[in-house]
């Protein structure tokens, strides 16, 4: 191993708003997101961090159209650069609307011990009260930092865990809540209060091994299909029916309340399961941890305390486990 190399922080760009343009600035709400590269994001950012900045643009997109084939290419990214002696951590500037399911799909995959800490803004880069280099400056910061380890998400002063953020306001700056887990630290003036370790526990896959070896999965095209079906008032199952008939192979179940189930779509999901169809049961409420009674386990395995998008991802990657 190579020794005294001076230490990298990557900076992984992938558009989002952090990247985009408003026509008029002074109305900033109005903008398109995904035209800054992150060259120019950190051209003229001032940064206290000792390591030296390398840049790489992943990609160019609006996070609400994220894509499976954008994230392996992300996780090789990482997987590469993460192997890298010199490397100290990763910072991937992202989208806000798809931010969280990014977040824990590189954690569950890659349960990194470098940091790699994700950041967004809520208003475009050229808007006169951007958010966006002063979550930058902070997810630095936090990339820096020795006690920080695997991913997590850096935006409006908190730091959040991969496993519990979630966005919660579709304006506010402060976007995001990790709820009763509460957030991990606070940076105020661009110095970080760590609540505790930033050590984070990450959800167990099928098969660890099998997913770190990226060369050996399928085409993201070829991915196994997991939807979420939400259980509402009035629901009906023909939904249900059609996702069944074109052969999804896992089924999230956003219930209601305690994971609770329509009975309506109750006949379906039954249906489902016999014929090898994985059903997870979740909840649509924004604290997602379910309350499972002793005596009684559930007809459908419930998510682990996952929000119904993560809860995919988690069905996604134990499917892709055996695809390998």
């Amino acid at each position: 191993m190579m020794q005294n190399l001076p230490l990298k922080t990557v900076v992984l760009g992938t558009g989002g708003t952090i990247a985009g343009l408003a026509a008029n600035p002074a109305k900033s709400f109005n903008y398109t997101a995904a035209q800054v590269d992150v060259v120019d994001l950190i051209a003229d950012l001032s940064t206290n961090t000792a390591s030296t900045l390398v840049t790489e643009q992943v990609a160019q997109v609006d996070s609400k159209d994220m894509t499976h084939a954008l994230w392996h290419t992300l996780a090789l990214r990482c997987v590469y650069w993460l192997a890298q002696d010199d490397v100290q951590a990763i910072v991937i500037t992202h989208g806000t609307d798809t931010l969280e399911e990014t977040a824990f799909f590189l954690q569950t995959l890659l349960k990194p011990k470098k940091p790699v800490v994700l950041t967004c803004a809520m208003r475009p880069a050229n808007a006169p009260d951007a958010d966006g280099p002063q979550n930058l400056r902070d997810a630095l910061v936090v990339a820096a930092h020795p006690s920080a380890s695997g991913v997590v998400v850096v935006c409006a002063g908190a730091v959040h865990s991969a496993r519990d953020v979630q966005k919660v306001h579709a304006w506010r700056l402060d976007a995001f809540s990790s709820g009763g887990a509460g957030h991990l630290a606070l940076l105020q003036a661009g110095v970080l209060q760590p609540l505790g370790s930033f050590h984070q526990g990450h959800v167990a896959t099928a098969s660890a091994a099998a997913l770190a070896d990226l060369s050996r999965w399928p085409a993201p095209a070829a991915w196994p299909r997991v939807e979420i079906v939400w259980s509402h008032a009035g629901a009906h199952p023909g939904a249900l029916q059609a996702l069944l008939a074109q052969g999804v192979q896992g089924i999230v179940l956003a219930g209601t309340g305690n994971g609770r189930v329509h009975e309506a779509l109750l006949p379906t999901l039954r249906q489902a399961q016999a014929a090898g169809v994985r059903v997870v049961v979740a909840t649509r409420c924004a604290d997602p941890q379910l309350l499972l009674a002793d005596d009684a386990p559930p007809e459908f395995p419930d998510a682990g305390g996952l929000s119904p998008v993560k809860a995919r991802i988690a069905l996604l990657l134990e499917l892709l486990a055996t695809h390998v």
